[in-house]
């Protein structure tokens, strides 16, 4: 089983953030708490934490995997291109659970990508989110800890039974709000196209956008 340990929701931890940071700087799997549900972090950089996430899921490999970032230079390290509509929409909803698609920076590896060229990534307003981000020192891999086609949990028992042994460490930072996912927005295509709908409404992406949206 994995380790699993309690940590403050309103004021984490530092030195068991720092150290699940260093776990994932490892090419190691970490289960945290999101402002949804809770997610699978891992180095998106490393192609073999990226497999491992694979794995532990049982994900399609066709499949990308969404980023959480801490701040702004986080997301713009992990882009090649931060539009006009991403501005306005980032500066509306985030940190928030509005995931946007856009093209992904060179540095991230195919795997993460499902082979493409974007990326989609939010700034978490998940107080233990945001400081193992910021701690980790670049955006993490965000995807939902539960074996693909299950519930995604809103709780560390939950998350832990799904994955059991895959994952290094689980914060475990009490229940999470569970609800609507983030929505997923891609950014990439002319006009945007709402990949996933979920905790963002369309009709207030499209009042700061100005514009209809598909």
């Amino acid at each position: 089983m994995s380790e699993s340990h309690r940590i403050d929701p309103q004021h984490p931890d530092p030195v068991l953030i720092h150290r699940a940071a260093g776990l994932l700087r490892e090419g190691k799997l970490v289960a945290y708490p999101t402002e949804t549900f809770y997610g699978l972090a891992a180095d998106p950089r490393s192609e073999r934490a990226i497999e491992a996430v694979f794995a532990a899921k049982g994900r399609p490999e066709r499949l990308a995997l969404p980023l959480i970032a801490s701040d702004r230079r986080s997301v713009l390290d992990a882009v090649s291109e931060f539009s006009d509509a991403a501005e306005r929409l980032a500066a509306a909803f985030w940190p928030g659970a509005l995931t946007l698609v856009l093209p992904a920076s060179p540095s991230l590896t195919p795997r993460l990508l499902g082979n493409g060229r974007s990326v989609g990534i939010r700034i978490s307003p998940h107080s233990i989110a945001a400081a193992l981000a910021a701690a980790f020192g670049s955006a993490i891999v965000a995807t939902s800890a539960n074996r693909s086609g299950r519930d995604s949990p809103v709780t560390a028992r939950e998350a832990g039974e799904d994955l059991g042994g895959e994952v290094a460490l689980i914060l475990d930072g009490g229940p999470t709000s569970g609800g609507h996912a983030s929505t997923v927005l891609d950014l990439t295509a002319d006009p945007p196209r709402v990949v996933r709908s979920g905790a963002v409404p369309l009709s207030a992406i499209e009042e700061v956008l100005g514009r209809r949206i598909t």
